[in-house]
């Protein structure tokens, strides 16, 4: 009976010949208010409409969205009208620059300026005007948003709706000066009734970032770079101080960025001095695992143009050829950079990536030269083979050097319109790394759908891969990874209720070099439902097998000895709609963990007053071991605070303490956005330790101690040519 309400949505016809629109030439300036009310609008190119993606491909709506496209020598224009039958109930939680905005009302623009299918830009933002931009390097991976661009988009609330006003320079971007075409697709998302529309590639097996379903965009010929010259210098005042010593010290500093395009498919950054004191505080994570565990890039330099060191197909974070986050970082310690030459773009068929930074000594640790290079090549449309290498050791005293090679085979019309990869990868080791299996190589195929999402892989990484420059969480080991989900969207009664099911299996073997079994985990979900409504409600299963080669010392003082252990884990979870004012979502794992049993509790609180200004964010998780060779609790507590006075002048708090370090950091920020790529920032940083409770301070039991502050007052500005 069930499979009689169960069905997919995602049957489409075969794919029509991709849209195409054309930017007028802009007959005076224009005016970013919001307000499409130049006579230049009226002679714009014109998308009348947009089509629904999701949940039901093709059938109409009441959200009628129009978008005009205008161009002059130097900018790109986008005006872009949403119509709402009910204004009132339009979602926005965040002014913030790059805030999470998967609950607002948005609007998002792809570009595809170099034409080939594969990389591009994304921007977004929703109708109170926080942005959030992005670059596309993969069809099937999701962009990286630690890019920011300078562009500027201005929103006006309607009584029919909201209208956005986009301007992008050129400078911004690249792109093929010989070309007057470039891919381009528009969605907008209403967050209330979780409807996805879409000017081009609108059937559920298509991504907004698969720039292979995009449409076309001319009457971009015109467009200038200038000299394709960009200056940023900065300035900046530092106060720091040690209360455990008492000493204090304030210093100035300031550096420059310079970026040259030096074709107008290829760019230049070089670096001088820079310093990234305004980049967000890491996110803290509790780990029960005896593996590194892996944190973003956020730092400006190293993630524009991050797309063009990507290697292998989807390998996550299983293995990073090139992980920028080695260089100027070393065991936790923040290593000075003097300066740093970068070159990231394309020519024809060629990418290149190529990254020099010249470290300085600091704490024992040597100045270092450390080097990163890519280069792809597109066979054709579906193909792009490519090679890395590495060379450099953050350690500044060994030697250390990575070459690998990959292939990747990519179509998004598999049988009329389905997505179907495979990948291919190997690497070698060069230097101090010992005497055992440098290599470490991999296959991957993948058919990520929207009924079916299927993958399998396959995985070597020698016992001495060992990339100073990249991310190796376990060398040494061969792993086996399948992954098959079954996703249908049912109709009838059921589907008054369901959005979509999805019905997973997630197998992961990892053996070592003998093919001795070291770890196997069954992921299974057998009950994960999204509502109409935008909840999530899912429980699973997870049996677990792990041998332990060496003692494992999981928290202080407890430590699980040498041995094979099966256990079992359950999951339970349930999350409101992240559309609402307020969202709440809670999940608890259970069962065993090695030879004693562990509970792992987590939970949030999100709430946003109605006009998105100000914004609270509460995440709790509470770990409770009981092994026999000891107790544990681990606690991680975080609350994020953003005030947006607009979406150009923010302040925002994020407080973090856990009990492994028993430290309380804070961090605080103001930025104000003088101009599109001219920014204050006041940032504020300070520690707490909270003492053991037979600690006292002065012979006065204490709560928290604080430890340091560091106040930091820094202007960057941008000048364009």
């Amino acid at each position: 009976m069930l499979a009689g309400v169960l069905s997919s949505a995602s049957a489409a016809p075969a794919p029509l010949e991709s849209p195409a629109v054309g930017a007028a030439a802009s007959s005076g300036p224009i005016r970013i208010d919001g307000l499409l009310d130049e006579p230049a609008w009226q002679a714009a190119g014109v998308i009348g409409d947009l089509t629904q993606q999701s949940p039901k491909p093709g059938e109409p709506t009441p959200f009628r969205t129009e978008v005009r496209v205008l161009a002059d020598r130097e900018h790109l224009y986008f005006g872009i009208t949403c119509e709402d039958p009910d204004p009132s109930r339009i979602a926005v939680h965040t002014m913030q620059r790059d805030g999470n905005m998967s609950g607002d009302d948005t609007v998002s623009i792809v570009l595809d300026t170099f034409h080939d299918h594969r990389t591009g830009y994304l921007f977004e933002f929703n109708a109170a005007g926080a942005r959030l931009d992005g670059l596309i390097s993969d069809p099937n991976a999701d962009p990286s948003l630690d890019w920011d661009g300078i562009w500027d988009v201005v929103t006006r609330r309607t009584p029919n709706g909201w209208t956005a006003e986009v301007v992008l320079p050129a400078q911004t971007i690249r792109f093929n000066r010989s070309s007057g075409e470039w891919g381009f697709n528009v969605q907008r998302y209403v967050a209330r009734d979780q409807i996805t529309l879409r000017w081009s590639g609108a059937t559920l097996d298509a991504k907004l970032t698969d720039l292979r379903r995009a449409g076309n965009l001319t009457g971009v010929g015109g467009l200038e770079q200038g000299w394709g010259l960009t200056a940023s210098p900065y300035a900046l005042g530092r106060y720091e101080l040690d209360h455990a010593t008492e000493h204090s010290f304030t210093k100035g500093q300031a550096g420059l960025d310079l970026g040259y395009h030096l074709t107008s498919q290829l760019d230049g950054v070089l670096t001088i001095n820079p310093d990234f004191a305004e980049v967000d505080a890491d996110t803290r994570q509790v780990n029960l695992t005896r593996f590194a565990l892996f944190f973003p890039e956020k730092r400006p330099f190293f993630t524009e143009g991050a797309g063009f060191f990507s290697f292998g197909l989807d390998l996550l974070d299983t293995f990073i050829p090139f992980y920028s986050r080695r260089v100027g970082l070393f065991d936790d310690r923040i290593i000075p950079i003097t300066a740093g030459l970068k070159v990231v773009g394309r020519g024809g068929p060629w990418g290149v990536g190529a990254l020099d930074v010249q470290t300085r000594d600091e704490d024992g640790v040597p100045g270092t030269n450390l080097a990163a290079g890519r280069v792809t090549y597109d066979v054709n449309s579906n193909l792009r083979v490519g090679a890395i290498g590495t060379n450099g050791d953050p350690d500044g005293r060994s030697s250390n050097s990575l070459g690998g090679l990959d292939a990747v085979w990519q179509t998004s019309s598999f049988q009329g319109d389905k997505n179907l990869a495979f990948g291919i990868w190997g690497a070698r080791s060069f230097g101090d790394v010992g005497s055992g299996d440098r290599n470490g190589f991999g296959v991957k195929a993948q058919y990520p759908n929207d009924l079916w999402d299927i993958e399998g892989s396959f995985k070597q990484f020698g016992d001495s891969l060992d990339p100073a420059l990249g991310f190796l969480p376990r060398p040494g080991t061969r792993q086996y990874t399948s992954y098959v989900a079954y996703q249908p969207r049912p109709t009838g009664p059921l589907g008054a209720f369901v959005r979509q099911f999805f019905f997973e299996l997630n197998p992961v073997l990892v053996t070592d070099l003998h093919d001795e079994t070291q770890s196997f985990r069954t992921f299974m979900a057998p009950f994960n439902i999204r509502s109409q409504a935008g909840d999530h409600y899912e429980a699973n299963y997870a049996p677990q097998y792990e041998r332990l080669t060496a003692p494992f010392e999981i928290a202080p003082g407890v430590v699980i000895p040498t041995g094979s252990y099966w256990f079992h884990r359950f999951r339970l979870q349930v999350e409101s709609s992240d559309a609402r004012p307020l969202s709440v979502g809670g999940t608890v794992w259970f069962g065993g963990f090695y030879d004693g049993h562990l509970t792992q509790l987590q939970g949030f609180v999100n709430w946003t007053e109605g006009s998105g200004h100000l914004q609270l964010a509460l995440n709790l998780e509470q770990d409770y071991g009981y092994l026999p060779e000891g107790n544990f609790i681990f606690r991680l507590w975080q609350l994020k605070t953003v005030y947006a006075f607009t979406p150009n002048l923010l302040l925002s708090t994020f407080l973090q303490y856990d009990s492994e370090s028993r430290d309380l950091g804070l961090n605080a920020r103001l930025r104000w956005t003088i101009q599109p790529g001219s920014d204050l920032y006041l940032v504020w940083n300070r520690g707490w330790r909270h003492p053991l409770p037979l600690e006292s301070v002065e012979g006065e039991p204490s709560f928290l101690v604080p430890e340091a502050d560091q106040v930091i007052v820094k202007l960057r500005w941008s000048f364009t040519r």
